[in-house]
């Protein structure tokens, strides 16, 4: 083989090997870029929208649900029937102790009354008659004893009248706001008929119940807050008056009574309220909206957004990494976190359902959940 043969093979040799070369290196191009273009479509970045994981000072409180009752509330009835004459009151009026509000028929009785004391008198003129003759010993001791007991045994007849003729008139028991009414002047009224309802609206009462593992929480004189939807946005002190000393056994729960002013009356019985029942001195919690947390039958878990740097396009790459968190108590539209959490950490509050661990994602918050400690129902 001559010299300028063998120098073409060389040549021919190196052409082939560049040509093969190329061929790989394109393959192996071609396949990073259509893996990474996959890896692109499978996994796209989510739109989330986040807030920062804040410390707070907690007063803890264990809040109860309850029903308001008037301190003292009575249907008013007639104890004995009658004919109505005469009405001291109208519906929704307030009132004293004592104060007449029916008066039924009581002519018969007065009549009747009459003649006993017209007996009594008697009596007690006898007596005296024979008092004085004893003295000068024309009658026997026995006479006089007998006269003193026709007297007193009139004058218990008298009083017995009276209390029949009091039963014709139906009194405010005690101070309060009246109902509406239910009878009519002239109306023949029954024995135990409703006449009106009273109720002393200030101060108030609420019941309410507190599970059997929070009953060291509560004892009589502690003080309480109380809310209600039917006066929205304020807070109104109360103190726990009587505690019942024994457990439901349905329940678990125990019910416990507190006393709440009232002096507007703002409050009215039967309203459904909310009592908060403090645990102690405030604490400092790392709080989030209740809306990061994913609560499963594992675990409660949020999604915490980290900074990977810069991406292809020179942009931050943010992603989400699942973390397992220990809840606490909770405040309105807040949780406590206790574990896994730090304060200044950026959490993933809407948008966790698209992600899993590691998920490329874009923050946007033009909306965000529920964040409040003391949410208000709006007014309709």
């Amino acid at each position: 083989m001559t010299k300028g043969t063998t120098k073409r093979m060389i040549i021919m040799l190196v052409i082939a090997a560049v040509v093969v070369g190329g061929v790989v290196w394109f393959q192996h191009f071609k396949t990073v870029m259509i893996g990474k273009a996959i890896k692109g479509m499978a996994n796209p970045p989510q739109t989330v929208s986040t807030t920062v994981a804040r410390e707070s000072a907690w007063s803890p409180t264990v809040e109860a649900l309850g029903n308001l009752r008037a301190s003292q509330q009575a249907s008013l009835s007639a104890e004995v029937g009658g004919l109505v004459t005469a009405i001291h009151f109208h519906s929704g009026e307030t009132v004293r102790a004592g104060q007449p509000l029916v008066e039924l028929n009581p002519a018969p009785l007065r009549a009747q009354l009459a003649q006993l004391e017209a007996q009594a008198e008697l009596a007690a003129t006898n007596l005296k008659r024979d008092q004085a003759q004893l003295k000068a010993q024309a009658i026997s001791q026995a006479v006089v004893d007998t006269d003193a007991a026709t007297l007193k045994s009139a004058q218990a007849q008298v009083a017995a009248q009276k209390a029949l003729i009091a039963q014709k008139s139906i009194d405010a028991p005690f101070g309060g706001q009246l109902g509406i009414r239910q009878v009519n002047l002239g109306q023949y009224l029954s024995p135990g008929a409703a006449v009106v309802t009273l109720q002393k609206l200030d101060p108030m009462e609420v019941d309410f119940t507190v599970p059997q593992s929070q009953i060291d929480l509560v004892h009589a004189g502690m003080k309480v807050q109380v809310h209600s939807s039917a006066a929205p946005g304020k807070t109104f002190d109360a103190t726990i008056t009587a505690i019942e000393p024994q457990v439901d056994t349905a329940t678990r729960n125990l019910t416990v009574r507190a006393r709440v002013p009232n002096p507007k009356s703002l409050l009215l019985p039967g309203v459904f309220a909310t009592v908060q029942v403090s645990e102690g001195a405030p604490r400092s919690y790392i709080t989030l909206p209740n809306a990061a947390i994913a609560y499963n039958p594992y675990g409660a878990t949020v999604f915490v957004v980290k900074d990977e740097g810069k991406g292809p396009d020179g942009k931050p790459r943010l992603v989400a990494q699942q973390r397992f968190v220990t809840t606490g108590p909770t405040r309105g539209d807040q949780v406590a976190v206790l574990k896994g959490l730090k304060a200044g950490e950026t959490v993933v509050t809407a948008g966790q359902l698209k992600l899993r661990n590691g998920s490329p994602v874009l923050v946007n918050n033009s909306v965000q959940p529920a964040d409040s400690a003391n949410p208000q129902v709006p007014n309709s």
